[in-house]
């Protein structure tokens, strides 16, 4: 009889291991982090079990632990008290994310922070932009593409000036990474990185990320600047154009359902990329498992997938407990 035996590379733990042509790593995984006011608040969020609002004194003892289990990198999001129109708390001084930034780089040395730009958590309407009417038809309201990425601007200066290493505009405006990149320059941070949410989808799996920041849009929805799923050239139009505006490092998001674009992102250019694992990703992971057993070996598959497809780095909630289980794993 003749035929391949290709079960050879598989026989033992040992081979399949000196065979493997995809290893996570910790190294590859970024936590992200919501930050609230007040003192010693640990706040559960009912869609993301294990997930929480942290106040400052918290984060550090969060990140502190994460930091102890080979994390490196952490993504900021702020959730403020008071929002209107105009997002004005997003790019004050004294706003969340702003003290966030300064405590842990008071309290926490050689850890790469990165901080999210939008305006959904800030604006009175949830939407990531500002409001205008149009000025044909209804007068439907819309979002103003050019007045947001000039607050995108202000917030990304004001995060710079804070201490940050990475500003991640996720509007999904068309121009902010080249407004964020001449604002930074211009005021002599020509070394802060841009991590752009290139292709960023109008997904379905964002819920719980909603109920976290309470910012789902008061009008309409988001598609009018979000991708359109159903849509892949599209996703690497956007990454062409934000590369060639100055991003460091673009990103797709969310990363399973789009293991495709992040896979033709790779073949394309030469430039790191990021996989945003959502919050409706997690919870569904979350909800499916029975065990701690089969959610490890789950989350360790789906994280590893996303990885095999082309992503540099991952972001995901699941970043400190994967990084337990990458040292415990039998494949």
């Amino acid at each position: 009889m003749s035929f391949t035996r290709q079960r050879r590379l598989r026989r033992t733990q040992q081979i399949r291991e000196l065979f493997s042509q995809t290893q996570l790593s910790v190294k590859d995984l970024i936590m992200p982090y919501f930050v609230i006011e007040g003192v010693n608040k640990k706040e559960r969020i009912k869609q993301m079990p294990g997930i929480y609002r942290l106040s400052l004194d918290n984060l550090i003892k969060d990140l502190q632990e994460a930091k102890s289990l080979g994390i490196k990198a952490v993504l900021l999001f702020g959730i403020c008290r008071q929002k209107d129109e105009k997002a004005t708390s997003s790019y004050s001084e004294t706003g969340i994310v702003q003290k966030a930034i300064r405590a842990i780089r008071k309290n926490i040395k050689d850890v790469v922070i990165i901080t999210d730009v939008c305006l959904c958590n800030y604006t009175s309407h949830g939407h990531c932009g500002i409001a205008k009417r149009t000025t044909h038809g209804n007068r439907q309201l819309t979002i103003d593409n050019d007045k947001t990425i000039e607050i995108l601007s202000k917030i990304a200066l004001s995060h710079t000036q804070a201490g940050t290493d990475f500003v991640a505009p996720s509007a999904m405006m068309d121009g902010q990474v080249k407004a964020l990149r001449e604002t930074l320059d211009r005021n002599h941070f020509k070394d802060i990185g841009i991590l752009a949410y290139s292709a960023k989808y109008a997904s379905n799996f964002y819920d719980p990320f909603r109920e976290v920041l309470n910012s789902s849009p008061q009008f309409g929805d988001r598609k009018t600047y979000q991708m359109d799923f159903r849509n892949s050239d599209e996703a690497l139009r956007e990454i062409k154009h934000d590369i060639e505006e100055g991003a460091d490092i673009v990103m797709v998001k969310p990363a399973l359902t789009y293991l495709d674009i992040i896979a033709r992102a790779r073949r394309l250019y030469n430039i790191p990329i990021a996989a945003y694992s959502v919050s409706g990703e997690y919870t569904m992971l979350k909800n499916y498992a029975q065990t701690e057993d089969e959610e490890k070996r789950l989350v360790l598959e789906v994280l590893t997938s996303i990885k095999r497809a082309g992503a540099d780095m991952i972001i995901t909630y699941y970043a400190k407990e994967a990084a337990k289980w990458i040292q415990e794993v039998r494949y």
